[in-house]
């Protein structure tokens, strides 16, 4: 069965059982409390918390998606047979059950429908056979008891092998510094060489933890863990797990998700090196995708360190050995039916660029380093910072001159440089690097601040040219906003024409050109909703919020946002706005890139 099958399969199976279909949020999440998206629950956080209604927005209580994910975490294990970077989450979610009532699954369900869902799922549709599962073993630490509800229902489908597990392995969350989070049962099946493989992990939401996981780990924190109003569920199947036991093949590089990929490359080329950059060329093309740009921040700096690995397996492997742009075009072949807005045209310069400005650097590293007798912590950040060796290539290439060079060394020595620069911007700018380098602001230095301050009101203006041409109904769905462009996600059910667009451009210029006053009013949160300020329906705002508006006084405002700011105090001082594209990237979702000329 090919991989699109299957993905059609699972997203038909829950729809006929009261889900909704939920197409997969952005790689660059709305949560500033995490860099990337790391799961499919994260666009559905506020649900679980009752901070958002599911009935409301979706009909149900019920929704199933394909999540696009991605873990930095994973970087330097891939290469094994099992470890990535991009991959796809498939998962089922419930958000609102009450114990003991009569309920329909649309009512929302627990573990019992959760658990016979998954089993007939697996073993039924796919005529797959469990190798065993796991259930919560409980914890007095955390207060939290054995799973003995999940262990009963195992048995009662006939299932044998159940065996208990601690909080390091069967308690899932949370995602970021504070989320739901509960115990799990996970599913084993046996791949090919008779392996046995995770390959799903069904959480019961039951609890809220306001801290990370390392903290509830630790237990030093001293917080507790508080019971949800309403429990629920959260399901996640690998994709490229559940393609490899569906394809009776021994690894997720043998499925028809990387075939095509690795063929692409060289036959004498080790395995391990195929596999690095079959995974990193799809994490390339998707954060490409979701308007990550490569630069030295967040998102922009994972990008950037897999384009370089890249790059640098290329030419340690022959000049030009494969086709970068070859790879990336297999890419949008293999995920372009189902992932409509992945295209090669949009992807595909950046890559170029980069490939082009790096190579050079990365010759000039690798002469130098070729140079050198040993490498210690600081020559390997030097051989990093001047012309961007990554560390893995340093430790490649090096062989015995890197002997004791370390990791977590390299590490430490990456992070004071970051503290170095961190601490120099926030003497510059009274702390506000600090709001700069979260949530959908992002820049690194000086310079990079005033570009990003100038597009961050240009964002605003965005967003009231956007509803005066095309109606008020327009709303924020997110933003992400770096030094080199803005990009503003919003509701709208179709493609904007080539005529929309340049109102829109003109509306934002017009107001530039007017040179308009910048101002902020601070008030409760219940006055400002009265002045009709917009703000951002996923956000939670505290009682007192700024309104920043643009104009001489906020009733006759021509834009009006709850916003923390940094912002111009002039429109005057944004420059000449260009849209560089706009496209789609959910249903009824548009996204519209600019940038400053």
């Amino acid at each position: 069965m090919k991989s699109e099958e299957i993905r059609k399969k699972f997203l038909e199976f829950f729809e006929k059982r009261g889900h909704k279909i939920v197409p997969s949020s952005s790689l660059v999440p709305d949560d500033p409390s995490v860099l990337l998206t790391t799961a499919g629950m994260q666009q559905f956080k506020k649900y679980y918390t009752g901070e958002l209604d599911a009935m409301a927005d979706f009909g149900t209580k019920n929704t199933v998606s394909i999540q696009k994910s991605f873990r930095t975490s994973d970087i330097d294990e891939v290469g094994d047979e099992s470890h990535l970077t991009f991959f796809e989450m498939l998962g089922n979610f419930s958000f609102g059950y009450k114990p003991g009532e009569p309920h329909s699954t649309k009512d929302g369900y627990f573990k019992e429908d959760a658990i016979k869902l998954a089993y007939e799922f697996i073993t039924k549709e796919f005529n797959l056979s469990i190798s065993y599962v796991t259930i919560f073993k409980g914890s007095e630490e955390a207060g939290v008891p054995k799973d003995e509800e999940s262990k009963k229902i195992w048995k009662s489908l006939g299932v044998k092998d159940i065996r208990e597990e601690g909080m390091e392995d069967v308690f899932w969350g949370p995602t970021g510094t504070s989320g739901p989070c509960g115990s799990t049962t996970e599913i084993y099946c046996k791949n090919k060489d008779r392996k046995d493989i995770e390959i799903w992990n069904i959480v019961f939401n039951e609890y809220f933890y306001n801290g990370s996981r390392e903290e509830l780990n630790s237990g030093i924190s001293g917080k507790k863990l508080e019971k949800l109003k309403t429990p629920g569920v959260d399901t996640g199947m690998g994709f490229e797990r559940l393609v490899m036991i569906a394809q009776n093949v021994s690894t997720i590089f043998d499925t028809d998700l990387f075939y095509s990929l690795m063929a692409l490359l060289p036959g004498d080329m080790d395995i391990r090196t195929k596999r690095i950059v079959s995974d990193h060329i799809r994490g390339i093309a998707f954060l490409l995708l979701d308007g990550v740009c490569p630069s030295n921040k967040e998102a922009g700096y994972v990008v950037r360190k897999l384009m370089r690995r890249v790059i640098a397996h290329n030419v340690l492997a022959g000049e030009d050995s494969f086709d970068i742009q070859k790879l990336l075009k297999e890419v949008c072949n293999i995920y372009g039916m189902f992932y409509q807005g992945l295209s090669y045209e949009v992807i595909s310069r950046e890559m170029y660029i980069e490939n082009e400005r790096f190579k050079n650097a990365l010759r000039q590293g690798l002469r130098e380093l070729e140079k050198m007798r040993n490498v210690d912590t600081k020559g390997a950040f030097m051989l990093y910072e001047s012309f961007g060796l990554p560390y893995e290539i340093i430790k490649e290439v090096g062989g015995t001159k890197t002997v004791g060079l370390k990791r977590s060394e390299f590490d430490d020595e990456f992070k004071k440089h970051q503290e170095i620069s961190r601490t120099g911007i926030e003497k510059k700018f009274g702390g506000h690097g600090l709001i700069l380098d979260t949530g959908e602001l992002k820049a690194g230095n000086e310079e990079e601040m005033k570009k990003v301050t100038r597009l961050h009101t240009a964002t605003h203006l965005l967003q009231s040219g956007l509803r005066s041409v095309l109606g008020f109904e327009i709303e924020q769905r997110g933003s992400d906003i770096t030094p080199e462009r803005t990009r503003f996600d919003f509701s709208f059910p179709r493609k904007l024409t080539d005529e929309e667009k340049q109102k829109v451009q003109d509306f934002v210029n017009n107001i530039v050109k007017k040179d308009l006053p910048v101002r902020f009013q601070e008030m409760s949160k219940e006055e400002a909703e009265k002045t009709g300020a917009l703000f951002f329906f996923k956000e939670k705002y505290p009682n007192r919020v700024k309104v920043y508006y643009v104009g001489k006084g906020l009733d006759e405002a021509v834009s009006k946002e709850f916003c923390g700011g940094p912002h111009v105090t002039r429109t005057g001082e944004i420059g000449h706005i260009v849209i560089l594209k706009e496209e789609a990237v959910g249903a009824g979702i548009r996204r519209i890139r600019a940038k400053i000329d």
